[in-house]
């Protein structure tokens, strides 16, 4: 019984990877049509990518949106996991329902109601939409890791720095801050994962220009060739190896 559930396990772990193993296989073939067999591995359509109209802006605005929102998420995020971390355990878990919310929304939800908001407040549509739109489906992740770390922080160690003149804001840079960085850094990688890999949000508060995500989706409207896998697998890279590195710093520094 035990082999059989093995087997079973081991079909869910192909069916989940099978996609994302093809899709960087296919993004170093050298033909025109992703299929099998492979003629030979070739670089060719990661040069199309670089030379892909619309690429190197749609880069730039995935960076510039993700770096901000891990840098927004990541002050704002850790400033209120502080806050919550001072409350009683009964306010701290009701204020944080609230502020997880967004995460609970479906993507399609939160899009069409960012979409009607702005409109409605005359809000033009552009990067700054996206940056507030991402910031808020990803700041409760930083909250949670965050405030998991502060519950075992030892307040007595500002409390200590106060007692020795220390003023609230020096106490925060020189004692609290430095411990809790790690994790800080760690959440905002984490933030920035996950919207650099954002489509749907992206794609009702953006207006006009492209992120990664949102250029695959228009080639892949007008026809698909191996560029869009090595555009993915550009992503992949990007949001993995955030992921890991947040997971690294979160879990063994944190």
């Amino acid at each position: 019984m035990r082999g059989a559930w093995a087997i079973v396990g081991a079909l869910f772990v192909v069916f989940l990877l099978a996609p994302i193993v093809l899709l960087v296989l296919f993004a170093f073939t050298s033909r025109t049509l992703t299929n099998f067999p492979l003629e030979g591995l070739s670089l060719r359509w990661w040069g199309e990518m670089v030379r892909l109209r619309g690429f190197g802006d749609a880069l730039r605005n995935s960076l510039v949106i993700g770096l901000s929102v891990a840098v927004a998420s990541g002050v704002v995020g850790t400033l209120a996991a502080i806050g919550l971390s001072l409350l009683p355990r009964r306010q701290a878990g009701a204020a944080m329902a609230v502020l997880t919310l967004p995460v609970m929304l479906p993507p399609l939800v939160l899009g069409v109601a960012l979409l009607s908001f702005y409109v409605t407040a005359g809000v033009p549509l552009g990067l700054p939409t996206v940056i507030l739109s991402h910031v808020l489906f990803a700041q409760p992740f930083v909250i949670l890791v965050v405030h998991a770390r502060m519950t075992s922080f030892d307040w007595r160690l500002v409390e200590s720095a106060r007692d020795l003149g220390a003023s609230p804001l020096r106490a925060f840079l020189t004692v609290l801050l430095p411990v809790i960085a790690p994790v800080v850094v760690g959440a905002g990688l984490l933030a920035l994962a996950l919207s650099v890999d954002d489509f749907v949000i992206t794609f009702f508060t953006i207006g006009t220009g492209n992120t990664l995500p949102t250029l695959v989706w228009g080639m892949i409207r007008t026809g698909l060739t191996p560029a869009v896998n090595a555009i993915g697998t550009t992503i992949l890279l990007v949001t993995i190896g955030s992921t890991i590195l947040a997971l690294w710093l979160t879990r063994y520094r944190g």
